[in-house]
C-alpha cells in the first residue's frame, strides 16, 4: 500500500508537468501565430507603399482635376443654382456696416451643381472673406456691384476649375446674379 501511495503521488506530480508543457507549447504557438500574422500584415501595408512612393518621387504632385464636362450646348436653357445668404461686417467706414447677399449663379449644366455642394463649404469661406474686404461705399455703385459679380465669379470658377481652361467663356459658373443685396 505504500508503493500505491507513492505511485500515487509521483502520478499527481506528473500531471502538472506535462500540463504544463502543453500550456507552454499553446502559448509558444500562439505568439509565432500572432507574429506572423503581425508581420504579413506589416508587409502587405507597408512595402505598397514604399514602392509607390519610389515610383512616384519624381512626379509633380497635382491637385485632382474635376470631372470632364461633356461638351456644353450654349443654346440649352441655363441652370441656375441659388446660393444661402451670406450676411457679413463690411470694412468700417461710418461706424458698423453690414452687407446682407443673396445670390444665384448661373451653371454650364447640371454636374457642375453636384460640383457646387461638393465645394460649398470653401465657397462660403472665400466669398465671406471677400465680401468681408469690401467698404460699403465700393459697393452701393452699379460699377461697384458688377465688379463685385465678377470678382465672385472668378473666386467660384477657381475653386470649381483650379487649373483654368483659359477662355473665360468655359467657365463652369456663367454669370452671378444677386438676387438680395443690402448694405446697412
Amino acid at each position: 500500500m505504500a508503493k500505491d501511495a507513492k505511485a500515487e503521488a509521483d502520478g499527481a506530480g506528473a500531471a502538472p508537468v506535462k500540463s504544463t508543457k502543453k500550456l507552454l507549447i499553446i502559448v509558444i504557438a500562439v505568439l509565432v501565430l500572432v507574429l506572423g500574422v503581425g508581420a504579413v500584415g506589416a508587409y502587405f501595408l507597408l512595402k505598397p507603399a514604399a514602392e509607390y512612393d519610389e515610383e512616384y518621387a519624381d512626379a509633380p504632385r497635382e491637385r485632382p482635376r474635376p470631372s470632364k464636362r461633356k461638351k456644353v450646348d450654349h443654346n440649352a436653357p441655363p441652370v441656375y443654382v441659388a446660393l444661402d445668404a451670406f450676411t457679413v461686417n463690411l470694412v468700417p467706414e461710418n461706424g458698423d456696416q453690414y452687407l446682407q447677399l443673396i445670390l444665384s449663379v448661373e451653371v454650364e449644366d447640371v454636374q457642375v451643381d453636384e460640383q457646387l455642394k461638393q465645394y460649398m463649404p470653401k465657397l462660403r469661406n472665400d466669398l465671406t472673406l471677400l465680401l468681408s474686404s469690401k467698404k460699403a461705399s465700393d459697393l452701393i455703385s452699379s460699377e461697384g456691384k458688377t465688379q463685385l459679380a465678377a470678382e465672385i465669379k472668378e473666386g467660384i470658377n477657381d475653386i470649381l476649375d483650379p487649373a483654368g481652361r483659359g477662355k473665360k467663356n468655359d467657365w463652369p459658373v456663367r454669370e452671378v446674379l444677386f438676387t438680395s443685396f443690402i448694405i446697412q
